[in-house]
């Protein structure tokens, strides 16, 4: 069976549990490296690490686990 692509509001869902823990790892990881930096530079540097994390690592995960929630009834 073919599972349909995720509305927008699915989409959001998951792009948000799939963000918000990885932001949450890189700032308790890499705070005190980055803590010195300014706003920008510091952005930079969470954004550079977060998403080939999500992109690759979560996202299809959440992807598979969203088809198998959907076929499983």
């Amino acid at each position: 069976m073919s599972v349909p692509p995720p509305s927008k509001h699915q989409l959001a869902l998951m792009i948000w549990l799939a963000v918000f823990p990885t932001l949450v790892v890189l700032n308790l990881s890499l705070g005190r490296v980055i803590a010195d930096l300014a706003v920008v530079p510091r952005t930079f540097v969470l954004a550079t690490a977060a998403v080939p994390v999500v992109i690759y690592g979560l996202m299809p995960q959440l992807h598979r686990l969203r088809a198998r929630l959907l076929t499983s009834g």
